[in-house]
């Protein structure tokens, strides 16, 4: 099995540490309001990456991480006029709802910055014994970036060229320009933790250095996260964790790309970001996770108007051929093998789900064909498939009831799906006077609407 490096450059084998084992950490989301498809993207890849490796026989150890104290959250908190930690953990519920909605499994473990106090606390203060950091007028704590010799090395940038390229914060308080926060000093209504620098919180950096460290060990296998975060967050990381263990942190350093819409960056000051939320309840999970995943996940996914759509029109023909299948209720375990050997093939270089997606085509037009001559091998192709693609979070639903829910839809008139995708998003909104006028318009118009787990059906009355 390869797998890209970003680190090196290129792919390599996949050699764990050690020979059964793989530990494994993907930089999480941070909690600042509410999750979007980059966060849906992140965690579905490298979901499916621990998954695989488990296929492959390795005892994984995986750990994601939430970002629940920072700037971002402070500030949209105190707008609310709430309490920063009940925000943040209100928004962690959330996501973890949408997580499960989304088929994604929960990892190994789930961190908190807020949990790993202490632990962030005693790493900075080993890296300040060590001379690699130190205490700025006013207690903050900085990384001195110059003492790390191979500092730039993931996102080969040299020293010089990067003051450019950082933002600088608190400038007169460093050393170096370049320096980042390990401590940032409270300021006036904030949250903070007592120390011996004085009250303040955890920088952004330092978390995931302290919370691999104390919970996975010196050094890890599989180091994860969007392609964003290659400089600085990662590169931070590194150096942070290097100069403390005199060791290389992590042997695989993955990313997957980012996302556009409709070829434009997708970014919140842009104001083209979509919700997790607002995707299940158009597509449900498995449409979202087929549309992302043809997509190779080190390639930026463009998000067009018909990304979705066409990943559902797909979806729906190969589970009309499941459910005339399944109708044929031939009694056989027999699966047949190639199926899930070519899948292997796909995923043994560098998880390439788009390979394996494409292999889909070719499988169920020979089903179909093995449909029209009564070959009863079909339904071992159907145990394969049914078993192999699970693990890409796909055909896990009753074909009955995947066809029915989007065929209903697909009948339903226009003006009728646009007035429930308004209540959809009243009842979102919390706006239920809204919500119960739109479904009387409904209702007069002749059509019933049910809400459920993942959004609502249509049923004509």
């Amino acid at each position: 099995m390869k797998i890209y490096n970003s680190l090196t450059g290129r792919k390599e084998e996949f050699i764990p540490l050690e020979s059964d084992k793989v530990k494994m950490y993907a930089c999480g989301i941070t909690v600042s309001g509410e999750a979007h498809i980059g966060h849906a993207v992140q965690a579905i890849i490298f979901d499916i990456i621990r998954k695989y490796l488990e296929k492959k026989n390795y005892n994984v150890i995986y750990a994601r991480n939430y970002t629940d104290v920072d700037d971002k959250i402070i500030a949209n908190a105190n707008k609310l006029g709430v309490d920063a930690m009940d925000f943040a953990k209100k928004n962690i519920e959330k996501i973890e709802k949408l997580m499960q909605d989304l088929k994604v499994t929960s990892p190994t473990m789930t961190l908190k910055a807020t949990d790993n106090i202490n632990n962030i606390i005693e790493f900075i203060t080993k890296l300040i014994d060590k001379g690699y950091a130190y205490v700025a007028e006013g207690g903050d704590v900085y990384f001195s970036v110059e003492k790390d010799k191979s500092y730039g090395k993931l996102s080969n940038r040299k020293l010089k060229d990067m003051i450019s390229s950082v933002r600088i914060e608190n400038e007169d308080n460093k050393k170096n320009a370049l320096d980042f926060a390990l401590w940032k000093s409270a300021k006036p209504n904030e949250i903070y933790w007592n120390s011996p620098w004085g009250k303040g919180r955890p920088g952004w950096h330092i978390e995931c250095s302290a919370m691999n460290f104390y919970h996975l060990g010196e050094q890890i296998d599989i180091h994860g996260g969007g392609r964003d975060l290659i400089f600085p967050h990662h590169e931070n990381e590194i150096a942070q964790t290097e100069c403390l263990t005199g060791k290389p942190f992590a042997k695989y350093w993955v990313h997957n790309g980012l996302l556009k819409l409709n070829g434009q960056k997708m970014s919140k000051s842009l104001g083209n970001v979509i919700s997790i939320k607002e995707l299940l309840e158009k597509y449900g999970a498995e449409v979202i996770r087929f549309g992302i995943l043809q997509t190779n996940y080190k390639n930026d996914i463009n998000i067009t108007d018909n990304l979705f759509p066409e990943a559902e029109k797909h979806l729906l023909e190969f589970y009309k051929i499941l459910m005339e299948i399944k109708k044929l209720n031939i009694k056989t375990d027999e699966v047949n093998p190639q199926i899930d050997e070519a899948f292997n093939e796909a995923m043994d270089d560098d998880f390439n789900t788009a390979k394996a997606l494409a292999n889909l085509f070719v499988w169920f037009k020979t089903m179909k064909q093995k449909l029209a001559s009564n070959d009863e091998s079909v339904m071992c192709d159907y145990n394969a498939i049914i078993k192999t693609y699970s693990l890409l979070g796909l055909f896990t639903e009753e074909p009955e009831s995947f066809i029915k829910s989007r065929e209903v839809k697909q009948e339903i008139p226009a003006e009728i799906i646009e007035l429930a995708e308004k209540r959809a998003k009243a009842r979102n909104e919390k706006n239920f006077a809204l919500s119960d006028e739109l479904r009387e318009q409904i209702t007069k118009l002749g059509y019933s609407i049910k809400d459920e787990k993942q959004g609502y059906t249509l049923t004509k009355i």
